[in-house]
């Protein structure tokens, strides 16, 4: 039995491609584990299980986690410090996480790009 290049829930799959595609500005990377990343700064993805990690700032990041009742994502059994975990309801409203994303994407836009490996 073999296994299938991705165990992401279509659903959530499509819901976080249907965000990525309302901004022309991201690409969004990665076969198997879905992601966006500016200047090699990583500012979304998505989960083997279907939850979406989002980086934001601190006071973004408390806002989101108040507002939603949301919390920072973990991943691996780490706590991933700048990530909040989107829940299922903001991530089916395409309008409302496009905000986010923005801020998102203009968080690390700010920070120094890493450099590359080539």
């Amino acid at each position: 039995m073999s296994k299938s290049k991705s165990e992401i829930p279509i659903d959530k799959l499509e819901l976080y491609n249907n965000v990525i595609r309302n901004h022309p500005e991201i690409e969004r990377k990665g076969k198997t584990t879905p992601y966006t990343s500016l200047n090699g700064h990583m500012f979304s993805f998505l989960s083997k299980e279907g939850s979406m990690g989002l980086r934001l700032s601190q006071k973004d990041r408390e806002d989101f986690i108040q507002n939603f009742n949301s919390h920072l994502m973990e991943q691996h059994g780490r706590i991933m410090k700048e990530y909040v975990e989107i829940p299922s309801d903001v991530l089916q409203n395409t309008e409302q996480l496009s905000e986010y994303l923005q801020k998102s994407l203009r968080y690390v836009s700010g920070l120094k790009p890493k450099p590359t490996k080539k």
